[in-house]
């Protein structure tokens, strides 16, 4: 039996819907490490690409931010930033971003700004970033978060970027690039979207849990298939490339 952290266990998920000839926001943390594992396994010609210009970007080790030095090693080309964002992305030629999120709606909306009111919120948090242009023009959207039931709520707080708004059509209505989000890969579970609805629909549901325990943390109705399989646990040659890419721990963890 292969043993692994909570942190392993989701970047290997996340690599799995990385495709092989994809230009591949990667950014940092679990993102980075996902793109870079499905390189390393499945996806050889997939093209990372970091915010600061970094193109087809082969670190050894992985980078600390999107402008780190490391990204630099081995790539195709180094451009600006608003090339990237621009030429790029609002182009139309990233096929995948990665994003996370304080709240999600059951259409894949993300709030990523404040909790609670405007005019005086709980928390103020970091904002957009590219976090708005990555899910309105990137071709597809990973959403990488932690599952709480007060992340996914019916009514977002603040919609920070656009996910598939009020449902089919609502993207193209404003003229968005990108199809919006694929899939939700959280620490119970993941979650993908009806064709005819768009709204969030369970998966599969990862060891060790249950769609109960699912359904018991979410404040929408969860579309739930008849048949939810278990998600696929990561290989030792996952977890091993992990390791090799991150020695110090750092988007790993020292324990781990």
């Amino acid at each position: 039996m292969v043993e692994y952290t909570k942190t392993e266990f989701l970047i290997a998920c996340a690599s799995r819907h990385v495709r092989d000839g994809e230009n591949v926001f990667g950014g940092t943390g679990m993102p980075l490490l996902a793109a870079l594992l499905a390189k390393e396994t499945h996806a050889p010609r997939m093209n990372l690409i970091s915010e600061a210009g970094y193109i087809d970007a082969r670190p050894v080790q992985v980078p600390l931010s999107v402008a780190d030095s490391r990204y630099y090693y081995g790539c195709s080309a180094s451009i600006g930033l608003i090339e990237t964002l621009g030429f790029l992305l609002q182009g139309g030629r990233i096929d995948v971003g990665f994003l996370g999120a304080a709240q999600i709606d059951e259409y894949g909306n993300l709030n990523t700004s404040y909790i609670g009111p405007y005019e005086s919120p709980k928390v103020k948090l970091p904002g957009s970033g590219g976090g708005n242009d990555i899910a309105s023009s990137a071709n597809r959207l990973i959403i990488m978060m932690s599952h709480d039931k007060r992340k996914f709520v019916k009514e977002l707080d603040y919609m920070t970027s656009p996910g598939h708004l009020e449902g089919p059509g609502s993207r193209e209505k404003w003229s968005l690039v990108g199809n919006g989000p694929e899939v939700v890969i959280t620490d119970l579970c993941q979650m993908d979207f009806d064709p005819e609805t768009l709204k969030i629909r369970l998966l599969s549901v990862h060891p060790g849990f249950t769609v109960e325990d699912i359904k018991e943390n979410v404040m929408f109705d969860l579309i739930i298939p008849d048949d939810v399989p278990t998600t696929e646990e990561p290989t030792e040659e996952q977890i091993a490339i992990m390791h090799k890419l991150d020695p110090h721990g750092v988007y790993l963890g020292k324990g781990s």
